[in-house]
């Protein structure tokens, strides 16, 4: 499950989510068990069936993530590191530039595909942190790349690009604004606004973070406003799930809020037409 860790709203969500899945797959098995007669072993076969998460062709995928075009294994370049002499490094140094000049060159002249490649073949071998050069060049590297990851739509994996970058270079200003907008794009709208102001720390002057703190909030707001909305729907369809055996529904029950601790109470209201309980 995955968490919004800024405003928490998210995994409420996920979790009504989950809860009511979780339970709509129990009524399923329950009601076709109840047609066949079905054993308790096949019970119990079907609700371990009823676990495996929907992601879970991708939980596969993440184990070949070494088989990805883009993948650099720094624990194996960090071993190959320690056999090396200093010279040796240099050397590597120097072709792991002369790839990133090349990488450049295919990114201006459109050709994306072929310098994301390039700037992988320069991470591949470029220094970890032989010196401040190497690894302000890695730093570069994964910011090169994330912004031609960005030019072909594959923004997930550039955000983790410019990730990386950062973690080399903490005040690597532009990369932190590219992030910010990767972020803008794919919804993820609070880490964007954090971006911002990590960018507005360092430069106070920033045109594009100034203008981030005035647009995103709003954003921010409406976002939260409809996902609320849409969480409570879910217990809605929850609550009625519960009920329903007892003849009831959320229908019979008002959510009052109180004006000053903001807290919401529960009352039942009978219906006139039904009988008394």
């Amino acid at each position: 499950m995955s968490q919004n860790d800024a405003t928490g709203i998210a995994r409420n969500e996920e979790v009504v989510d989950e809860i009511t899945s979780d339970l709509n797959a129990q009524c399923s098995i329950s009601q076709e068990n109840d047609k066949s007669g079905a054993t308790a072993e096949d019970i119990a076969k079907a609700e371990r069936d009823s676990q495996i998460p929907e992601d879970f062709e991708d939980c596969i995928t993440e184990t070949n993530k070494e088989d990805e075009d883009d993948y650099v294994n720094e624990q194996a370049l960090e071993d190959l590191q320690a056999t090396l002499s200093d010279d040796d490094k240099k050397l590597k140094h120097q072709e792991a530039l002369q790839l990133k000049a090349q990488g450049n060159e295919e990114f201006r002249d459109e050709k994306y595909v072929e310098s994301i490649s390039t700037y992988t073949k320069a991470l591949r071998i470029c220094p970890l942190k032989y010196s401040n050069d190497s690894m302000f060049c890695r730093s570069i590297l994964y910011a090169n790349r994330a912004a031609s990851k960005n030019m072909i739509n594959r923004k997930k994996s550039a955000i983790d690009d410019c990730s990386k970058a950062i973690e080399l270079n903490k005040h690597y200003v532009k990369v932190y604004l590219r992030r910010a907008k990767l972020y803008e794009d794919t919804e993820k709208l609070d880490e964007s606004l954090e971006d911002y102001k990590k960018i507005l720390e360092m430069d106070p002057a920033n045109k594009e973070a100034r203008e981030a703190q005035i647009r995103l909030p709003p954003k921010i707001a409406e976002r939260n406003e409809k996902m609320k909305n849409e969480m409570l729907g879910k217990l809605k369809d929850l609550g009625n799930m519960f009920l329903k055996p007892f003849g009831l529904s959320t229908q019979n029950f008002e959510m009052n809020q109180d004006p000053n601790s903001g807290g919401y109470s529960i009352n039942f209201k009978q219906n006139p037409n039904e009988p008394s309980l």
